[in-house]
């Protein structure tokens, strides 16, 4: 009997990865089903389940001898391998595509990003970037996997602005694998959770929002998270001297928007919008308004917007900027996960000096002429030169 119910359980997770419904029942805001991620006796039908584990390269990744179990009764060693047995591939739910240069859903434009940034051997697109390569444990949060071959982020050792120790960084750091009902299954407030070398963290903030379906096909400025509350406190957990008050010359995360930020936001359709409709009577440039200023790539957070699919800009009453206005939680191909490449002054130009993978933006933003997305909510190209940066 113990065999049958280990083997539907597989059969379940394989018939979800064709069909979406069963694997995101296993998490739906509590306990999943045990033996998708434990075992027991570390045996099924007489064979020992360490016995096959390998790498990317198809050597042994377990260090143990067969029939010895894992830590937490897990079936794999490391914690972020227990998660891709499910969330390895790419589209849908999956988080780490095959290819850094032709990434899935995720790793286009989509939610948190996409972890197989981390393998790429180069995403400095700055000026002379090509002979100045910077590694992928820069795209992001550096997840440790034997499965993939990723290992500490080698230059931090701790996550900056806190203590997270890069040497514990697995999916379970910031997602609950028992299922929560906050943002993706995310850590709450009131929640405590200990790091494998001991560092703890007590949760004092709920990420809440509407989260874009997995299987509703790529992000776009009508098919979005909508974020609702405490997403700069959470990142605050492991990234606290980021938060502190913005007198320190700090970013603003999690500040109410004021209304010289919203006027500009609502305003700004991209460089050459701008330029051909220079500042008028006070106003910033552009010819927006905010019914539909709303872009995926600089989002904001707004208790009142719920809808994935609205366009509306902010207020001044309620809209923040926030840790996601700028970054994704997983990795991009930019550097610090980046929502577009800070390094660049055309947003054309990325993916060029690297060879690495351009992050895509929508119309209006699209075009040669772009500069920097830190413009819709700062603009600062108003009166400059329409130039072309094709590389």
């Amino acid at each position: 009997m113990k065999s049958r119910v280990f083997i539907i359980a597989v059969l379940t997770v394989g018939m979800a990865a064709l069909f979406g419904s069963p694997v995101l029942a296993l998490h739906d805001d509590g306990v999943a089903h045990c033996n998708a991620c434990h075992t027991m006796h570390n045996s099924q039908n007489g064979v020992a389940l360490n016995g096959s584990d390998v790498d990317i390269n198809g050597d042994p990744i377990n260090g143990l001898p067969v029939g010895q179990g894992y830590p937490d009764l897990l079936l794999f060693p490391n914690k972020t391998d227990v998660c891709l047995r499910c969330h390895d591939g790419e589209g849908s739910y999956h988080v780490w595509s095959a290819d850094p240069t032709v990434p899935g859903g995720e790793g286009r434009n989509k939610g948190a990003g996409d972890f197989v940034f981390l393998e790429e051997d180069n995403i400095n697109d700055a000026h002379a970037g090509a002979s100045n390569p910077v590694l992928g444990h820069a795209a992001g949060h550096s997840v440790i996997s034997g499965i993939k071959g990723t290992v500490a982020d080698p230059v931090l050792a701790l996550s900056p602005g806190g203590a997270y120790p890069g040497a514990d960084l697995a999916c379970s750091s910031c997602h609950d694998p028992h299922g929560t009902d906050a943002f993706r299954l995310t850590y709450r407030d009131g929640q405590s959770t200990t790091s494998d070398s001991g560092h703890v963290i007590n949760w004092t903030a709920t990420m809440t929002g509407t989260a874009i379906n997995v299987f509703g096909g790529i992000e776009s400025d009508s098919n979005h998270n909508a974020y609702n509350s405490d997403y700069s406190a959470w990142c605050g957990e492991c990234h606290g001297d980021f938060h502190a008050a913005s007198a320190n010359l700090v970013h603003p995360a999690g500040e109410i928007m004021d209304s010289d930020q919203v006027a500009v936001y609502n305003a700004y359709r991209g460089t050459t919008d701008c330029v051909n409709n220079p500042p008028s009577g006070g106003a910033p440039c552009g010819s927006g308004t905010s019914v539909d200023a709303f872009t995926y790539v600089v989002p904001f957070v707004d208790p009142d917007i719920v809808s994935t699919s609205s366009a509306q800009g902010p207020d001044a009453t309620n809209s923040r900027v926030a840790c996601v206005s700028c970054h994704r939680a997983h990795a991009t191909s930019a550097m610090d996960a980046g929502r577009w490449d800070f390094n660049v002054t055309g947003m054309v130009e990325d993916g060029h000096e690297s060879s690495s993978f351009e992050i895509p933006m929508p119309v209006p933003y699209d075009d040669v002429f772009q500069r920097s997305m830190c413009n819709k909510c700062h603009s600062r190209d108003e009166y400059d030169a329409l130039l072309d940066f094709t590389p």
